[in-house]
């Protein structure tokens, strides 16, 4: 079984900086597309940023397009998420997901691995 395992998480204030990151481990051959996720309280979890298995294909949601990037170290089986500039609305439960098709990636597929979350706190 694919497991997925989060860091980074912290309280910050707006503005400020955090990256998160994702490793993967067990067998790993399944993991192609992988995306980060997130999720404030009272909301429903939607999706933040995604990437296929060869990174050539990346999705941002608008709320994050041009503070947040995406990236994958294939030789580490890891993928990480720079936040820059973040705000108090970027304050949730960020999860990391994996799914088994070699495709682009979207966040309206079912992704059937998940970590288990790391939580963001920005301050004002």
């Amino acid at each position: 079984q694919v497991q997925l395992l989060e860091s980074g998480g912290g309280s910050v204030q707006a503005g400020q900086s955090l990256r998160l990151s994702c490793a993967a481990s067990g067998p790993v051959i399944w993991v192609n597309t992988m995306a980060w996720f997130r999720q404030a309280p009272g909301k429903q979890r939607e999706g933040v940023a995604c990437i296929s298995s060869e990174n050539q294909h990346i999705v941002y949601a608008d709320s994050v397009k041009g503070r947040f990037t995406i990236s994958r170290d294939r030789d580490k089986d890891t993928v990480y998420l720079h936040m820059n500039d973040l705000r108090p609305e970027d304050s949730g439960i960020y999860y990391c997901a994996a799914e088994n098709f070699y495709r682009e990636c979207g966040f309206q597929y079912k992704h059937p691995y998940w970590g288990q979350g790391t939580q963001v706190t920005v301050g004002l």
